[in-house]
């Protein structure tokens, strides 16, 4: 059995990379209302979720074991509240040796986790159960590897 190890970026040259990552999270249609009315009882659903997602990015290599720890230039967390759903984009970007398709998985699936936290008291049915929520379709939708723009 081989023995676990990061895998060697040392002959790699530092490129421009972008990882762009969408998922979603189905709520129940009055959970949705509460959250566009401002009415969560923990606060501003989205905001939270945005900055979660954010600080998740930051601390990806600490909590996936054999991910490299990289610069991160930008990460930006966009959340659509939509009818029967919310959706969250990240996007993150650095220049770097390797990708950063890690750093958006993260960030969207704790943003997303970070919604559920904040509305589970909504979605509970009278068994104290989840029957409508579900996070779903958590994908890399994008990625960009360009070399450096020298300006």
């Amino acid at each position: 059995m081989k023995s676990a190890e990061m895998i060697d970026i040392t002959g790699k040259s530092e490129v421009e990379r972008i990882a762009i990552v969408k998922g979603r999270i189905r709520l129940r249609k009055e959970t949705i209302e509460k959250i566009r009315r401002k009415e969560i009882e923990k606060g501003d659903v989205i905001t939270v979720a945005k900055i979660a997602g954010i600080l998740a990015a930051k601390k990806t290599p600490e909590i996936i074991p054999l991910c490299h720890p990289i610069p991160l230039t930008n990460i930006r967390v966009d959340v659509n509240v939509k009818e029967e759903f919310v959706e969250v984009t990240v996007t993150v970007k650095t220049v770097a040796k390797t990708g950063v398709e890690m750093e958006a998985l993260t960030a969207a699936t704790i943003s997303l986790l970070t919604i559920w936290d904040m509305v589970k008291k909504y979605e509970k049915d009278e068994k104290g159960q989840y029957p409508y929520t579900r996070i779903e379709e958590i994908r890399v939708v994008g990625k960009i590897k360009r070399p450096i723009q020298v300006k």
